[in-house]
C-alpha cells in the first residue's frame, strides 16, 4: 500500500483535527490532504510518472510537509535535502539523485485525490553521508516506512490525536521525518513545526503552548537545560535519537522536568529498530534500549557467527523497516545487506534480556549533536586544497555536543595555508556541522607498517 493512503484514511477520520500548525497559523488534516492533493496533480500534469525522484530543499515548513506528502500521491520517490548543505554538496547529491524535478517552495493548490495503489519504486530516498566520502542514497520502500511510522507511533512513543508533537528536529533527517512528522500524522497528533531550533524559542513554546512530545537529540536538551528558568512544560514524553543520549543528561532532564528521555538506536538506513518504549518504564544507564516489536538483533564475530549472550562482535539487525539498499552503490548495499541482516557497523554485546550495549564502532563514525559524519567525506575535502599532503579526520570528545570534527593535516613542501585557512576552506565548501573546528598540522601522520594511518593515536595524542 502506498503511504501515502494511510495517511488520506487519517484525514477522513480527523478532517476537522489540526494537523500541521505553526507561528499564527494552522492547517487542519483535511485541508493538508487537499494541498497535498493539489500537488500531485500539478507534479502528474507537468509530465512526471510514477517511479520519478523529486527532490526538495525546503525548511520546516507547511510546504514541505505537503511535498512529501504530495509527491507520494503521486506515486513519486521523495528526498528531502538538508536546505543547510552547501552548493557542492548539493550538487553531488543532485547528482547521485537523478532527480527529475527539484522543489525549493510549493504554491497553496487544492485538490480531491485518492490514492490507489503504491507503485514498485521506492517511497524515499534519505541520503547519509558515505564511508568512502560520496554521499549514499538509502532507498525506502512504502512498506518500510509504513512499519516503521507503526512503530514511532504504537509501541514507542504510544501516539494518540490529542498529542501535540514538537518538529525542531530538521524534517529532511530520518528522525524528525519519522518520529516528528509522519508518525504523528498517521495517528492524528498535532505536529508543532519550528523552522529553526533555539533554545529559547523552544522553551517559550514548551510553557506556553501545550506541547506533549518532544523528540530532540542530546544537544537541544543540553541547551535547555542550560537556560536556569527552563523546566515548565505540558510535556509527557522527550524522545531521544541520532545519537546516543548520555545516562546523566537524561537523568537531569528527569530531575528539572519531571519528564523521561525515551532513548534508542537507530540510522537513515534502520529508522529506530531498538529502544526503549513508552509504556515500560524500565531504564537502565548503558544500554541504549532492546528490539521493537518485529524487529531481531543479535551480534556476530569477524566469520559472521552469532554470538552468546554478552559476548562482544559487530551489531546485525533483521527489520521490514530496513532500506532495500543504495542507490546506484551495489558494492555499498552488499557491504551492509546479507540474507535480510543489515551490518550496522557498530560493535554490542546483548544480554539474555534483549538489551543491547555498544561498545565501540566497527566502521568509522563521528556523531556530532546528533550529525552522522564520516572521517573520509571531510578528508577528501581537505585534499583538494591546493597546500595540503596528506589529512586524518577523526572525532574528539565534546561535552556538549558528543564528538568534534578534529583534523590533521601534512601540508606540501613550502606550503603556507594556517590552521585557521583550512578551517574556513571547509567552512565554506561542507554544511556546517561537517567542517572540522580543529586542525593540527603535522610534519607526518603515525602509521603502522602497512602504511595505514593510526588514528587511535591521533586520538591519544590530541
Amino acid at each position: 500500500m502506498n503511504f501515502a493512503a494511510l495517511l488520506e484514511a487519517t484525514a477522513r477520520v480527523h478532517p476537522d483535527r489540526t494537523a500541521l500548525a505553526w507561528d499564527g497559523a494552522a492547517l487542519t488534516y483535511g485541508e493538508l490532504d487537499a494541498r497535498a492533493g493539489g500537488l500531485a496533480r500539478t507534479l502528474l500534469g507537468r509530465g512526471l510518472r510514477p517511479g520519478d525522484r523529486v527532490a526538495l530543499v525546503i525548511p520546516n515548513r507547511w510546504q514541505l510537509v505537503v511535498g512529501v506528502l504530495g509527491g507520494l500521491k503521486a506515486g513519486l520517490t521523495v528526498a528531502p535535502l538538508d536546505p543547510l548543505l552547501k552548493r557542492e554538496e548539493r550538487a553531488e547529491i543532485l547528482a547521485d539523485l537523478k532527480a527529475t524535478l527539484v522543489l525549493d517552495d510549493i504554491a497553496a493548490e487544492s485538490a480531491g485525490w485518492t490514492t490507489r495503489e503504491a507503485p514498485p519504486s521506492a517511497a524515499l530516498v534519505l541520503y547519509t553521508s558515505g564511508s568512502t566520502g560520496r554521499p549514499k542514497g538509502a532507498l525506502l520502500s512504502h512498506a518500510a516506512v509504513e512499519f516503521a511510522q507503526r512503530s514511532w507511533a504504537g509501541p514507542v512513543m504510544e501516539l494518540t490525536p490529542d498529542d501535540v508533537v514538537l518538529a525542531a528536529l530538521p524534517l529532511s533527517h530520518s528522525f524528525g521525518l519519522n518520529g516528528a512528522l509522519l508518525a504523528p500524522l498517521l495517528v492524528g497528533s498535532t505536529v508543532r513545526l519550528v523552522e529553526r531550533f533555539t533554545p529559547d524559542g523552544v522553551a517559550s513554546l514548551l510553557k506556553r503552548e501545550a506541547i506533549s512530545v518532544f523528540p530532540g537529540v542530546a544537544t537541544m536538551f543540553r541547551r535547555l537545560l542550560d537556560l536556569p528558568a527552563f523546566g515548565d512544560t505540558r510535556l509527557r514524553l522527550a524522545v531521544s535519537g541520532a545519537a546516543p543520549c548520555p545516562w546523566d543528561l537524561a537523568q537531569e532532564w528527569r530531575a528539572r522536568t519531571g519528564v523521561r528521555i525515551l532513548r534508542g538506536y537507530g540510522m537513515t538506513e534502520l529508522f529506530r529498530p531498538l529502544s526503549y518504549l513508552a509504556g515500560d518504564p524500565t531504564d537502565l544507564p548503558d544500554a541504549v534500549g532492546r528490539a521493537v516489536p518485529g524487529v531481531e538483533a543479535r551480534v556476530v564475530d569477524d566469520d559472521g557467527r552469532t554470538l552468546a549472550a554478552g559476548e562482544g562482535g559487530e551489531l546485525l539487525i533483521r527489520t521490514p523497516a530496513a532500506t532495500d539498499g543504495y542507490l546506484g552503490a551495489p558494492d555499498d548495499t552488499r557491504a551492509v545487506l546479507a540474507d535480510g541482516w543489515f551490518r550496522t557497523g557498530d560493535l554490542a554485546t546483548i544480554d539474555r534480556d534483549g538489551w543491547v550495549r555498544i561498545t565501540g564502532r566497527k566502521r568509522e563514525r563521528i556523531l556530532r549533536a546528533g550529525h552522522s559524519i564520516f572521517p573520509p567525506e571531510v578528508e577528501a575535502m581537505l585534499l583538494t586544497h591546493p597546500d595540503v599532503a596528506e589529512a586524518a579526520v577523526i572525532g574528539v570528545p565534546h561535552a556538549e555536543l558528543g564528538e568534534e570534527v578534529a583534523a590533521f593535516v601534512v601540508l606540501r613542501g613550502n606550503a603556507r595555508a594556517t590552521t585557521n585557512d583550512l578551517i574556513a576552506y571547509c567552512r565554506e565548501r561542507l554544511a556546517g556541522y561537517k567542517y572540522p573546528r580543529r586542525v593540527t598540522l603535522m610534519a607526518a601522520l603515525p602509521r603502522s607498517a602497512t602504511g595505514k594511518v593510526l588514528k587511535a593515536k591521533l586520538a591519544a595524542e590530541d
